[in-house]
């Protein structure tokens, strides 16, 4: 089983990359770190990078994990690969283009593609928001499943993640004592659903909801907190319709709450996506039956 560290990046291929770029530096507030014809890496936190954009929506969407030291990186190569897992060792210059020093690339059973990486690339200078909208890190990803219980169990027997809580089938799942990394969400197709990055505080959530309804971005869910992790939130729609949120406050367990933690189930109802009744504008947070809010990380 794999022994995830901790979330390192999403590479989102668009055919509107100076577009996604322009709302990442002006809007969401990340630093530009580097770019070049094909690619644009970006940063809400002291890491390498934290979101790239790359050139050409067919490269799709991809979210990497760090691994601690490259025995586990083969380890968890050669066990995958028992277990019948198509895995495939990174190149010199796809490690190039992601700044780690290697990596593999597997698809869990929904097709979502992964990559895990070891010594990835550290920086030496402090982040510099393009913004003050308060980001103090990337946190997690909302990733999509056609099959909730089948990516759970993927996740939780070969990438040693934990189920925290369930709303109907679907998991939010940690991989240390932060209440999620990945928020699973029913789907009829693969994919990132949004990326989130941690704020300072409330207020920083709040100044950012006035400023995006200035700015014309459209807001998607919130201000609101969730039921489960307890997190205050924020989502937004960017370019080619990926949602962003801000969060702040979201629960995390220390050794002990993990050891005793019994993962709670959620009922398909407003109250367990937000305490405080946002409704969403995301058709993924909506039961088509009932027309009722589905399922908020």
């Amino acid at each position: 089983m794999a022994d995830l560290h901790d979330i390192r990046y999403v590479r989102v291929g668009t055919d509107r990359l100076d577009e996604s770029v322009e709302f990442a530096i002006r809007i969401l507030g990340l630093e530009l770190v580097h770019r070049d014809s094909d690619a644009a890496y970006l940063r809400g936190d002291d890491r390498d990078h934290n979101i790239c954009y790359v050139k050409g929506a067919a490269e799709g969407h991809v979210v990497g994990f760090e691994m601690a030291t490259g025995e586990q990186l083969d380890q968890a190569a050669a066990e995958m690969e028992r277990a019948g897992i198509a895995v495939r060792r990174g190149s010199a210059e796809e490690c190039e283009r992601r700044r780690v020093r290697d990596m593999i690339r597997f698809a869990d059973p929904s097709g979502n593609a992964i990559e895990l990486v070891s010594r990835p690339a550290a920086s030496g200078r402090r982040y510099f928001p393009s913004r003050a909208a308060g980001i103090t890190s990337f946190s997690h990803i909302g990733l999509r499943t056609t099959d909730a219980r089948t990516d759970e169990a993927f996740w939780t027997g070969r990438l040693g993640a934990k189920v925290s809580d369930w709303i109907e089938d679907a998991a939010l799942l940690r991989i240390d004592g932060v209440h999620h990394k990945v928020a699973l969400f029913n789907s009829a197709y693969a994919g990132v659903h949004h990326i989130n990055f941690q704020v300072g505080e409330v207020d920083d959530i709040m100044r950012s909801w006035y400023f995006l309804q200035e700015q014309g971005v459209q807001i998607a869910f919130g201000p609101g907190r969730h039921a489960t992790s307890g997190a205050r939130f924020l989502y937004f729609y960017g370019p080619d319709g990926m949602i962003y949120e801000y969060s702040c406050g979201v629960r995390v367990f220390s050794e002990e709450e993990e050891r005793v933690h019994v993962p709670r189930q959620f009922r398909r109802e407003p109250t367990s996506y937000c305490t405080w009744g946002s409704k969403p504008d995301i058709a993924e947070f909506r039961s088509e039956a009932e027309g009722s809010i589905a399922h908020a990380g």
